[in-house]
């Protein structure tokens, strides 16, 4: 089985940093609170060079700060796209973006539930079990507005699920209960600056 799929296609070999990375800015991550992350995003309707631009800050912002994935709204951009850079639970590595994407419901028949350990860049330190599907499947389209399908399982699946819930303005403290959420922003308030130092200190070597 290939070891690297690029916007659900398999290929023979990667860079460690997806080539957007190169060409892209580092933008400031929006934090859990803020008014974009809480409302659903708009649709994109307009596939040219500054989705493109956006699409390449997205991916240098992510790798900055050790992401698996990151939404457009995580950069303060009200819009329907995410970005990822994510293993499944093979080792498989999958990288891409997805513009207005859906998550297809899932027969609860043939769906198994895993409650492991999730993170989030716009709650910075914070990690707490969340119950996901472990399987995805996404649909939408690329930055040229080509339909894409995008299918993901185990920890893939839960990076597809969770950076489409950041574009319908739900982040994953909102799947907690009171009690975990109280938790959760514990963490960010012990971590929170050992994480900034991490992300400067990345910034610095990437950028530099």
């Amino acid at each position: 089985m290939p070891s690297v799929f690029v916007q659900g296609r398999p290929v023979d070999s990667y860079p460690p940093l997806a080539p957007e990375a190169r060409r892209g800015k580092v933008r400031r991550i929006t934090e859990v609170g803020e008014e974009v992350l809480h409302k659903p995003c708009r649709d994109v309707t307009e596939f040219g060079p500054d989705l493109a631009a956006l699409i390449d800050d997205m991916f240098l912002t992510m790798y900055i700060a050790d992401g698996a994935g990151l939404a457009a709204n995580q950069v303060g951009a009200d819009l329907r796209l995410f970005v990822y850079d994510c293993p499944d639970d093979d080792g498989v590595r999958h990288v891409g973006h997805i513009v207005n994407p859906v998550l297809e419901p899932l027969d609860p028949a043939g769906r198994r539930l895993l409650d492991e350990g999730e993170g989030c860049l716009s709650v910075p330190g914070a990690v707490m079990d969340v119950a996901r599907p472990d399987r995805a499947v996404v649909r939408g389209y690329d930055q040229e507005g080509r339909p894409l399908v995008i299918e993901g399982t185990g920890y893939f699946a839960r990076c597809l699920a969770h950076e489409t819930d950041h574009v319908n303005g739900h982040v994953y403290l909102d799947r907690l209960s009171s009690r975990e959420r109280k938790a959760a922003l514990r963490q960010v308030a012990d971590r929170r600056e050992e994480v900034f130092a991490r992300r400067a200190a990345k910034t610095a070597a990437l950028t530099g």
